[in-house]
Parts: structure tokens; C-alpha cells; sequence
């Protein structure tokens, strides 16, 4: 079928690369791969040769967006409907491709200017186990659920439900927020496998990325992943809590580059059926002075 399978990888753009080095493996516990290339490193999870690509280029914001379609047909019935609904798609080349780690590589933008890779055939390296960047209890949970989900920049959500929609991913409005205003915030979320949500929009952010959620299969993972955000004093923007959508229990804290990355442990699989909800389980107190800062502050820090 014509539809994408998994979000497979991220690439970033970092101002600093030492920090987020640190921070990828002493706070996250990811593996960091230095293969040479001048102002590069991968980030590994599982047996996949990266699930993140970090470029020192001074932007602190999302470069690609990696979607996984299952095989080389898939992959040409994906280039023809995206064509056919007249958005603009190049296919990049081998040299493009290998860069990524991928067999063949399509490049969009989303409505809201986000930038989209649409591949097949990631490099997965089982000859080489995944070594974390410090102590864990157990695994991330990867597999045919991706690499976990992302908030990106909203502008439009009925374009971005049908651009969704023709990557043939299914969802809608999960959470409609109360305000003080009586005009309710709508977050609309998309599945495309047993996980939950794989992207989601509509809670706003300075950057393209609100926010990118990592799980991981222990909550002793979990628990000794606040301990040490709490020790070396990074900045906690949203408490632990329990969400309703997907039932995960995690907790937000700000990286190097100034944005949110969401641990989490204990999701359910995708409902596969249209709910919503106007808050969560408990917790999840939002930390305004964490979650509003200027970006000249940010900045400054770099």
C-alpha cells in the first residue's frame, strides 16, 4: 500500500555540537557515531545505523523529517500520488541517498514549510549491538513503531490533516484544551503503525520542532532519566505526568538547542479510533519560566 510506515530518523541542525554530544549520551543515553565527516555525528538507539543526524550549522531546528515507506514500489506509488496532487517533489540521487544511509530518497515540504524525506531502505547494521552513551536499565523502544513522535510547526490544520492524509496516515483532533478565553486549543495527532501518534500539530513552538518524544521500555529508564535532568539542573518545562491520548508516562526538558525533547515509558498501541480529550490523567503541570523564555536568552547560552 501507498502509505508511510514509521518515522525512521530526524536530521537537526545544532549551533553546538560538543553539547549536544554530551547531552545525546550522558542525559539521553543514545549512542553518538563520529565517522569522520567534519561537523556530523549520528545518534543510534537500536541496530539502525542513526535514528538522528546532528549537523553543526547554527540553526537549533529541524532539517528533515525521515518517513519510512516499506519497499521500492511503495516508494514510486508515493512519488506518483504526491505528483498527482501537485506538490513539488524531487528525488534526490544516489550521492543524496547515501548520505542518509538509505537506498532511495524524495524530498518535500509539508503546508506548514516543514521539510519531509521519504525513503525506503534504511542501512540496519546488526552486526553491531547498540551501546548506550551511559548506564541503562534496559532498551528504547524502537521496532516497527519508529523511532517515537514529533510536534512540528502548525499553520493550517485542515491542509495539514489532508497532506497527512495522502501520506496515508490516519487521525484527527485528539485534544481540545480549554482557555480562559472559552476558544478551546485543538492538537491534531497521526498514527501509522502500533504507536500511538507518530506526528502531531497545533501546539505551537518558535522552531519547527515543539517537541521529540523518546521512549523507553523500563521505568527504571524513566526514573533515572529525572534524576539526572534534575541533577544537573536542565530545565524542566513540563512535569511528569500521564497522558490520556496514549496513556505514556513522561516528562519535557529543554536540549542545547533551546527546544523540548518529551522521555517517556508505558504507551498503548494506537486506538485506531477517533476520541478526544480536554486534559490529561494527572500531572503534567506546564513551567511557564522554562516554557516562554526569550530566545536572545537561549541564544546567549550557546
Amino acid at each position: 500500500m501507498t502509505e508511510v510506515t514509521e518515522l525512521g530518523y530526524i536530521a537537526l541542525g545544532v549551533s553546538s555540537l560538543a553539547k549536544w554530544q554530551e547531552f545525546a549520551a550522558e542525559i539521553l543515553g543514545l549512542e553518538v557515531v563520529d565517522e569522520g565527516e567534519p561537523r556530523r555525528r549520528y545518534l543510534r538507539m537500536d541496530f539502525w545505523h542513526h535514528r538522528f543526524i546532528l549537523d553543526e550549522d547554527g540553526s537549533d531546528d529541524l532539517l528533515a523529517l525521515g518517513l519510512r515507506v516499506s519497499d521500492a514500489e511503495a516508494f514510486e506509488a508515493m512519488a506518483a500520488k504526491l505528483r498527482d496532487a501537485n506538490l513539488a517533489v524531487r528525488i534526490c540521487s544516489r550521492l543524496e541517498s547515501d548520505d542518509r544511509h538509505v537506498l532511495q530518497l524524495m524530498r518535500l515540504d509539508d503546508p506548514n514549510g516543514n521539510p519531509i524525506e521519504i525513503f525506503h531502505g534504511p542501512h540496519v547494521q546488526y552486526s553491531k549491538p547498540f551501546y548506550p552513551g551511559r548506564r541503562m536499565y534496559g532498551k528504547f523502544l524502537t521496532g516497527s513503531g519508529g523511532l517515537g513522535h514529533c510536534i512540528l510547526r502548525n499553520y493550517d490544520l485542515d491542509k495539514t490533516y489532508k497532506f497527512y492524509r495522502l501520506l496515508g496516515m490516519t487521525g484527527g483532533i485528539e485534544y481540545r484544551i480549554p482557555t480562559p478565553d472559552g476558544k478551546p486549543i485543538e492538537a491534531m495527532f497521526f498514527h501509522c503503525n502500533d504507536r500511538d501518534h507518530t506526528v502531531a500539530f497545533g501546539l505551537g513552538g518558535r522552531k519547527r520542532l515543539n517537541h521529540v518524544m523518546i521512549e523507553a521500555e523500563s521505568f527504571d529508564d524513566f526514573a533515572y532519566t529525572y534524576e539526572l535532568v534534575r541533577g544537573r539542573k536542565i530545565p524542566i518545562g513540563i512535569m511528569p505526568g500521564k497522558h490520556s491520548n496514549d496513556h505514556q508516562y513522561t516528562f519535557y526538558f529543554l536540549n542545547p538547542s533551546g527546544w523540548l525533547i518529551e522521555y517517556g515509558w508505558g504507551s498503548r498501541p494506537a486506538t485506531r479510533q477517533s476520541e478526544y480529550y480536554s486534559e490529561d490523567f494527572y500531572g503534567h503541570e506546564f513551567q511557564p519560566d522554562v516554557l516562554t523564555p526569550s530566545w536572545d536568552a537561549l541564544q546567549a547560552d550557546q
